[in-house]
């Protein structure tokens, strides 16, 4: 397989929702319940350029990846449907594991799950209409 075919522009549309999701899923919907399940202070985060920077790019790559997987032309069906299997049943359960062994709580599962779920239908969702 190749890269040959994929829209660049729809993967960065993708990421970009996939961006824009992530600021309202951990602000008003979910901001205060993720950082008192994850024990964060929210005044005493990193400096925002550097997190920002890095999830956006982290978005670039896993839409990137994402495309490739579903190929340059994926029917809308398809690609929600993969996209929200890959969310939920390969990046939500890999959470999962890790938040046993971390003693996380299922709340903070929950809120990451979710969020990872809906980003991968989203990429989907995104390819599947931008070809």
């Amino acid at each position: 397989m190749s890269m040959e075919g994929i829209n660049v522009w729809a993967v960065l549309l993708a990421a970009a929702c996939s961006f824009l999701l992530g600021g309202i899923w951990y602000g008003p919907l979910f901001g205060k319940a993720w950082n008192k399940a994850a024990g964060m202070d929210p005044q005493k985060q990193g400096h925002p350029a550097k997190i920002f920077g890095g999830a956006f790019l982290f978005s670039v790559l896993a839409a990137g990846v994402f495309a490739f997987l579903v190929g340059p032309q994926p029917a809308l069906a398809t690609a929600l449907c993969r996209g929200a299997l890959v969310g939920f049943c390969f990046v939500a359960a890999s959470f999962g594991i890790n938040y046993l062994f971390a003693q996380r709580g299922a709340r903070l599962w929950l809120i990451d799950a979710g969020y990872h779920t809906l980003q991968f239908t989203l990429f989907g969702l995104v390819l599947g209409l931008w070809h």
